[in-house]
């Protein structure tokens, strides 16, 4: 086991990269809901999957820690985005430009959606990194497919329930508002195991490239201690 906060690498930076563009591209899609065969839910969750498979990668290889200062740095760019795509939407329009109420209505964003983002992203990556240094532990470092799949339905369960509540719970019909939950969070979690083989292959690629395969045994999880 080795320091990671004062390691360098030479993939960290890149899979952060990722990360954060996951995210960001994820929350602008989630203005639009889509339907799908039989299923119904916000156009961000094609993508944003991929999110939590970064995160399961980030905390195998590099630790908890490390995870930790990747979930603080997507939050802070995520709330950056959201802050200046509201003060763009308040901003009065050129003359000639007629779409103001288009995108007002599909990209302003508002401080409810913001909100319910933040607070669900928050909570459902910290819970998904926690469990999956935990359970590495506890099963010392087997069964990596366990451990992505079950912090995956952990975390997936608490953003969903957190984002579909704060975002659009009295705004949607409870009968949507159910169909966008279910669908949400099944969609994700198959994902998740769809994209396993693939997760063990990126596990197995970096731990040799990065001479790394963190284990936190006395890490502080405290998600706001976070050392620069």
């Amino acid at each position: 086991m080795h320091n990671t906060l004062n390691k360098t690498y030479k993939y960290f930076d890149l899979i952060m990269a990722l990360f954060v563009a996951v995210l960001l591209i994820s929350n602008i899609s989630s203005t639009k809901i889509v339907a799908l065969w039989k299923f119904t839910f916000d156009g961000g969750t094609l993508l944003f999957p991929l999110s939590y498979i970064f995160g399961d990668v980030l905390t195998e290889v590099y630790g908890y820690r490390r995870s930790r200062r990747v979930i603080w740095t997507g939050f802070a760019c995520a709330g950056l985005m959201s802050v200046i795509l509201m003060i763009v939407t308040a901003l009065p329009a050129a003359g000639n430009w007629p779409y103001q109420e288009a995108f007002a209505h599909i990209i302003g964003l508002t401080p409810r959606i913001v909100a319910a983002s933040l607070i669900a992203y928050l909570s459902g990556e910290f819970s998904n990194s926690y469990i999956m240094a935990k359970m590495k532990i506890w099963t010392k470092g087997k069964f990596l497919w366990a451990r992505t799949i079950g912090s995956t339905l952990a975390g997936e369960g608490v953003d969903t329930i957190l984002f579909v509540g704060i975002a659009f719970f009295g705004a949607l019909p409870f009968s949507l508002l159910l169909a966008v939950f279910v669908s949400n969070y099944i969609f994700k979690c198959g994902v998740e195991i769809l994209f396993t083989p693939a997760t063990y292959k990126m596990v197995g690629f970096l731990k040799k490239a990065e001479n790394e395969d963190y284990y936190d045994y006395k890490t502080d999880f405290n998600p706001f201690t976070v050392k620069i």
